[in-house]
């Protein structure tokens, strides 16, 4: 028989609601403040539940929030900072909600024995927390290595002075017979109103929650992540910022991933579109995508310090492209058109170069010289679905040209060789990575290709519970463009869905380095930018 969710909740209409949004759950009404709190964790530690929550209200501490927001806690703190339990799997709980409709946030909430007000709270708006109740650490023992989860509504926010004005009453009404509060919170205005409805959506989002928990393993992909030629264009705009200062602007996504972009854009890099938003005379770094020859002569119009992050393995396409071009080749470059690396490659002769999708239909494609025909192919794409338009280029023009050596770059073929083999022994496959990541939509619709369901996800907030119902087994692999810290971050999180056992599944191990540009190699301290940190790989970005 399956086990039940179990559901604390400290006041009546607390437990009213979260019984209301949650009828299967076993919903247990602790009591309010810590020491009622701890009786009731001592009691359901050893009650069998698959996993357990804390459904309730709570106090902001923070301005942004809102009577009917949502904190999740990623941890929960001791009034003095410490951090009395972590919660890895919140931001997993977070996405669900929003996706419900609900306006969640994950982070940290403190525990405190009483209603703090005035001077009390003030401090521990200070501490860097989301918001305040009086129960959840002392709940949290009763999790007992369970999957476990925070959840608090926001009843009382900030006031227009910076205190919570209303923490005295809804004390005290929330201290009255249940039958009472319900009545009691509908009079006190919309925002309480709102907190109760959300409470019980809420807790309907927990009941989902808790029909995914159960024990699974996860293999891991290997090699995955970050390639060689991600880490190099990371460490070129750190380097860039250390030599030169910020603002660092980089030409497009230094590489195609939102949190790397994100962190070093709070590093003091400046994406942009075009180099007519980067000011005359600044730095400018290019993407790893690679650019054109007329990006290049506008940055030199345009006296731009221009430090050059462009894949060599990239740069290894361009160089084909000219040398096919010079000797009067029909170029055809197998790639999706608009992406950055083709548009860089196409740029080199657009007079010879013909861009044809990896799925496209050849009808009519011809050149002028049959004879003179060459192709070339964009590094991420899914070895696979060029192999097959390279066999029909070849039975159209049979004396067709291709590279010295294959296009399609190391890492980019031994990713999808581990998720192949990930997708023959798992029944989903989840791929760490952003939406517009080519290579990572390529793992993608390789895992589908070979048989498996798969999911890409930017991170573990895009986490779906349903999607491992039923899954005993769930790959997981990140995109060449991706952070190992990101996949790691959801590997941890997927705990909050059941025991997990690791294991791995490797074919392959990765030794390339790629030397970076001379602009930014090796420099001594005093060549550094004043008040730039000596190293920015310390921080943990790489």
């Amino acid at each position: 028989m399956r086990q039940r969710l179990l559901l604390f909740a400290p006041t009546g209409i607390e437990a009213a609601l979260a019984r209301s949004g949650a009828p299967a759950a076993n919903v247990v009404r602790t009591g309010m403040g810590p020491r009622r709190a701890a009786r009731a964790a001592a009691r359901a530690a050893v009650e069998g539940a698959a996993g357990l929550a804390v459904a309730g209200f709570g106090g902001a501490l923070s301005a942004e929030l809102r009577p009917g927001d949502v904190v999740v806690a990623s941890e929960v703190r001791a009034p003095d900072g410490r951090v009395l339990h972590r919660f890895p799997g919140a931001a997993v709980i977070a996405g669900m909600l929003r996706r419900s409709g609900i306006d969640a946030h994950a982070g940290p909430i403190v525990s405190v024995r009483g209603p703090a007000v005035g001077r009390a709270r003030r401090r521990l708006r200070e501490s860097g927390a989301l918001l305040v109740d009086m129960e959840s650490a002392w709940l949290a023992p009763a999790a007992a290595g369970r999957p476990f989860v925070v959840l608090r509504v926001v009843l009382d926010a900030l006031g227009a002075q910076g205190d919570f004005n209303e923490t005295r009453r809804y004390s005290g009404l929330l201290s009255r017979p249940p039958g009472a509060q319900l009545r009691r919170l509908a009079a006190a205005g919309r925002g309480a109103l709102r907190a109760a409805r959300t409470l019980r959506v809420a807790a309907s989002v927990l009941a989902q929650w808790g029909e995914g928990i159960s024990p699974r393993e996860a293999v891991l992909a290997s090699p995955r992540a970050s390639c060689a030629g991600v880490e190099r264009a990371i460490e070129v705009v750190e380097r860039a910022l250390e030599r030169y200062g910020p603002p660092v602007y980089m030409r497009k996504q230094i590489v195609h991933n939102r949190h790397v972009v994100d962190e070093l854009e709070r590093r003091g890099a400046v994406c942009v579109d075009e180099l007519g938003q980067v000011p005359d005379g600044a730095t400018v770094v290019f993407s790893a995508h690679g650019v054109s020859p007329g990006v290049r002569a506008e940055a030199e119009g345009r006296n731009l310090k221009v430090v050059d992050a462009t894949c060599p393995l990239v740069n290894k396409v361009h160089a084909e492209a000219r040398r096919f071009a010079a000797d009067g080749y029909t170029i055809f470059l197998i790639g999706h058109e608009g992406h950055e690396e083709v548009d860089g490659t196409f740029g080199e002769r657009p007079d010879h170069i013909r861009v044809i999708d990896p799925e496209g239909d050849l009808d009519g494609l011809d050149a002028p010289d049959s004879a003179r025909v060459a192709y070339l192919t964009q590094t991420t794409l899914a070895v696979d679905e060029t192999r097959g338009m390279i066999e029909r280029l070849r039975a159209r023009f049979p004396e067709i040209a291709g590279p010295r050596s294959d296009d399609i770059c190391y890492a980019t073929q031994n990713r999808q060789d581990a998720v192949r083999g990930l997708a023959a022994q798992c029944e989903l496959v989840l791929v760490v990575g952003s939406r517009n990541s080519s290579n990572s939509n390529r793992l993608v619709e390789v895992a589908r290709r070979s048989g498996a369901t798969a999911r890409l996800l930017d991170d573990e907030s895009e986490l779906d519970p349903a999607w491992l119902q039923g899954v005993g087994r769930v790959g997981i692999t990140a995109g060449a463009s991706s952070p190992e810290r990101v996949l790691q971050r959801m590997l941890g999180a997927l705990e909050v869905l059941g025991p997990l056992n690791r294991s791995e599944h490797s074919v392959a191990e990765e030794t390339v380095r790629f030397a970076l540009p001379r602009e930014v190699r090796a420099q001594t301290a005093d060549d550094l930018a004043p008040g730039v940190p000596r190293t920015l790989e310390s921080e943990g970005m790489v």
